[in-house]
């Protein structure tokens, strides 16, 4: 195939990097410093500055390939993925950008120059559309004469003013389609019957390659417009739609978005997937079944680029839109007759496919094929069950004659089985069956209201009747397993409760280290998976979800099995051991004035406030990091005793911040160096840290610090991101290590003479003088009645030669004006403005054209203004001479 996707990308960034365009890399999926927006959802987000004159960019044209995310907000395309072949959550955004530079006829006439041209289709198939106030735009396309005037269209702002979100820079814009043929036609999915045609909703034969938006607004709250101080170009050709257009020339089908080489790559993983677990599924041979096809490829490509872009699965904001695209995409897994983890396929089959073109996605493979499976799994125990309980539900609406499923099932299915209510929603529209909403956010806003009591008096856990004396031993110091008896048990719906069990190996939250997690289990099958455990009065408290079974398996003298998540156990083991060798650290190298104010030990991480006065310098922190990961080599041995309280303080045992001690306690001792009292859970050896690597350093209250540290695996994995960050900046300096370092040092150097440069030429300039040291002062010719003004500058970049030009047409009337800038290293700059009076006959842009080929560049512009660049600055006096010729 000669237009694969990636072919197609590329072209677009060399078509622009020709004409003066910086190619610059995508932008995250996280906006950064924009709380408007979840999601990077266009191309001109990471820009949104420049228009707004924020910031000044640091090129007046770039041009990139945006990955961008419509999942929430104004622009949401979730619930049309899957049901057609051309919407996305995911997709990426061909973009090229004028910050100020040039406007709508450049960007009108190189897009057609590329459409038509580089990619040769043909003109006949092409329609373009115009806001309808957009006079000039429409004009633009009119002069071109590059299509007839009944397929240059009028669409109002539905269709042709493009908002990045409710507020921000904003514009009309010009868009250019595509006729696919009648064989693309599918008029029974037009909104309200309407004709296949442009702009109409759900026609799938007329498909935008091209919107050209022009930024001249800004939305403020209000809703008002207000005119930006300069205009710019925001272009965004869909990469995915464009490649189906180039393919479906090229093979003489007509191929929707999923049918191009990239999406095939991932359709074939999930065919291979639902061999390997389930029905021999194929893609294009059953409607219902291509409609999870699509979905299922989307989101493997939505939920790849968010982990790899630091997003995982929670329940707030980002990491709940992550959790909601895996169990969409494992639902319509259970339709293709996969019954298994299989999105680990899936996303093979992103990285396969797009790897190349972005390496962070390789990098961050296996990682991401580990959280994708986690979450999967973990939804799949409750995924059955709830597609049961709709089925039962469909069943009984479809009897009664009805059409709706009331709030209380889909809160149900939302609260018990995790299914989103817009998950619920997809699941009934195949079925032409809608949701009770008012009623669901009824319920939704009780469970809130709920939350909100129960956090007031501290009661989150379901309420649970202790007798007198119950009591609960702990036996897992080192144990990740064991079995007991129900002691007592409670909960308010039977879903969510709360068990006391006469032994547990789950670790209470205490001491700075947070409570375990894992699953109970009972002889007849049913599971209940522990997401906390608490201490209460004396006793060792398991809260969690019933994932089988129902309350009444975990009645009081019921015998269950408790097992632990070992992973997350021993990875908070890790942190809270090396607490205590940073608490000896800090004392040996601060001084014993030193004592600690509070932890917080997890899986991921460990926190330890410290009463100290004035932030750690620099060079002790790095003592500190070196004494404890000393400490960790020696791999000194760990134990534990139990003794009288005031006997272990008089040998010396530290008393960890905020736990309460009864007369006998545990001590810890790690070597000849740490002694505490401690009732957490700790490695055998101090060797079995791996590493330690203290991330920040902080104060968080007056004559109190906190250090935050990683440790093991968290450790070397933020020392590997560390050096993707360096190796990144290597290579965007062309350098490594040490010769980074001294080209850094170079490009600063050169940094500030320019900036010395340019703070005297402006001051020049704002006198009336010269733009620099050594440059020829102005020729004055006439040319068949024509003044003609020419000059050769040293150093001048392209912005302050626009403003040369500018004073320089004031100060001669009518007249044209040629500048030419040795840029240094070979490269030139060229521009020439005409004055008003003489456009009509003189054009700046057919001089530009002439000359720019002398100096080895090329350029176009406006009748008034027009610039090039070049790269032999020796020919520089021999272009600016040709210009009194070509007046003449």
């Amino acid at each position: 195939m000669r237009w694969t996707t990636a072919k197609v990308r590329q072209s677009f960034l060399d078509f622009f990097a020709a004409r003066g365009h910086t190619i610059v890399p995508s932008a995250s999926l996280i906006p950064k410093g924009d709380p408007s927006l979840l999601f990077t959802n266009a191309g001109m987000v990471q820009f949104k500055d420049y228009f707004l004159g924020v910031r000044t960019p640091q090129h007046l044209r770039v041009a990139d390939c945006q990955k961008c995310l419509r999942i929430s907000g104004k622009h949401n395309d979730l619930e049309a993925v899957g049901r057609d072949t051309y919407h996305h959550t995911f997709f990426e955004m061909l973009g090229n950008w004028s910050f100020g530079d040039y406007y709508k006829e450049e960007a009108i006439r190189w897009h057609w120059e590329l459409i038509t041209g580089d990619w040769e289709i043909d003109p006949k198939l092409l329609y373009a559309t115009v806001h309808k106030d957009d006079k000039e735009a429409e004009d633009i396309w009119l002069k071109m004469g590059v299509l007839p005037r009944e397929r240059i269209l009028r669409f109002g702002d539905k269709d042709n003013f493009w908002e990045m979100g409710e507020t921000g820079p904003c514009g009309p814009n010009s868009e250019i389609s595509i006729d696919r043929g009648k064989g693309a036609c599918k008029p029974e999915k037009n909104h309200a019957g309407q004709k296949c045609f442009v702009n109409v909703d759900g026609c799938e034969r007329f498909i935008e390659i091209g919107n050209l938006v022009f930024i001249q607004y800004n939305r403020d709250a209000s809703g008002a417009l207000m005119p930006l101080a300069k205009k710019h170009v925001d272009t965004g050709t869909g990469l995915e739609r464009t490649a189906a257009a180039l393919q479906s020339i090229e093979t003489g089908k007509i191929l929707g978005n999923y049918d191009i080489d990239l999406f095939q790559t991932i359709i074939h993983k999930i065919e291979q997937a639902a061999q390997k677990f389930g029905d021999k599924a194929r893609y294009g041979k059953n409607e219902e079944s291509d409609v999870s096809f699509r979905a299922i490829a989307d989101h493997a490509r939505t939920m790849t680029f968010l982990i790899a872009d630091g997003v995982i699965p929670g329940n707030s904001d980002r990491e709940y839109v992550l959790r909601r695209i895996i169990r969409r995409a494992a639902r319509h897994g259970r339709y293709l007759g996969i019954h298994r983890a299989f999105l680990a396929m899936a996303h093979a089959g992103v990285v396969e496919a797009m790897g190349d073109g972005y390496p962070e996605i390789k990098a961050a493979a296996s990682k991401t094929a580990e959280i994708i499976t986690q979450e999967e799994s973990r939804f799949g125990e409750t995924l059955d069950r709830g597609l049961e309980l709709i089925d039962t539900e469909l069943a009984r609406i479809k009897k009664s004659g009805g059409h709706t499923v009331p709030g209380e099932v889909a809160f149900k299915l939302y609260d018990t089985y995790g299914f989103p209510l817009d998950l619920t929603e997809d699941v009934l529209r195949n079925h032409s069956i809608d949701v009770d909403v008012a009623g669901f956010d009824r319920l939704m806003d009780e469970q809130k209201e709920r939350g909100r009591a129960a956090r007031k008096d501290d009661a989150g856990a379901p309420e649970i009747s202790l007798g007198a004396g119950t009591a609960s031993r702990f036996v897992g110091y080192h144990r990740y397993e064991g079995e007991s008896e129900v002691l007592a048990a409670g909960g308010k719906d039977g879903e969510h409760v709360a068990i006391v069990v006469a032994e547990t190996p789950f670790y209470p939250e205490g001491g700075g280290q947070v409570g375990d997690r894992g699953v109970i289990e009972t002889a007849s099958g049913a599971i209940l998976e522990v997401s906390d455990t608490r201490k209460a009065d004396g006793s060792i408290v398991h809260v969690g979800r019933i994932l089988r079974g129902d309350a009444n398996d975990f009645r009081v003298g019921a015998r269950v099995k408790l097992k632990i998540d070992r992973i997350r156990r021993d990875a908070a083991m890790l942190n809270h051991s090396a607490t205590h060798i940073l608490h000896y650290a800090l004392r040996d190298i601060l001084g014993n004035t030193v004592h600690q104010a509070g932890s917080l030990v997890d899986p991921d991480k460990l926190r330890f406030d410290f009463a100290h006065t004035g932030p750690v310098k620099d060079d002790a922190l790095a003592t500190i990091e070196e004494e404890i990961n000393a400490r960790i080599r020696e791999n000194a041995e760990v134990t534990t005793d139990e003794m009288a309280y005031d006997d272990a303080i008089k040998a010396g045992a530290l008393a960890f911040f905020g736990d309460k001690y009864g007369d006998r306690v545990r001590v810890v001792r790690m070597g000849d160096f740490s002694v505490e009292l401690c009732g957490g859970t700790h490695i055998s050896r101090t060797g079995d840290v791996g590493m330690f690597k203290l991330e920040a350093e902080s104060g968080v209250a007056a004559g109190v610090r906190r250090i935050e540290a990683m440790t093991g695996n968290g450790a070397l994995e933020t020392i590997r991101k560390r050096e993707k960050f360096l190796e990144e900046i290597g290579a965007q300096l062309g350098a490594r290590d040490g010769a980074a370092v001294e080209r850094l040092e170079k490009l600063l150097a050169r940094e500030k003479e320019l900036e010395k440069k340019l703070r005297a030429m402006e001051q020049k300039l704002a006198a009336g003088g010269g733009a620099g040291g050594a440059e020829a002062e102005e020729q004055v010719r006439d040319a068949g009645g024509v003044k003609v003004v020419t000059r050769k500058l040293d150093g001048v970049d392209p912005r302050t030669m626009r403003e040369m030009a500018d004073r320089m047409r004031q100060k001669h009337g009518s007249c044209v004006v040629a500048l030419g800038s040795d840029l240094g290293e070979g490269k030139v700059a060229l521009l020439v403005a005409v004055t008003a009076d003489l456009t009509a006959k003189i054009k700046a842009g057919d001089i530009i054209k002439n000359i720019a080929p002398i100096v080895g560049g090329t350029g176009g512009g406006r009748p008034d203004l027009a610039q090039a660049g070049g790269r032999d600055a020796s020919k520089l006096d021999e272009a600016l001479s040709k210009v009194a010729t070509l007046v003449q």
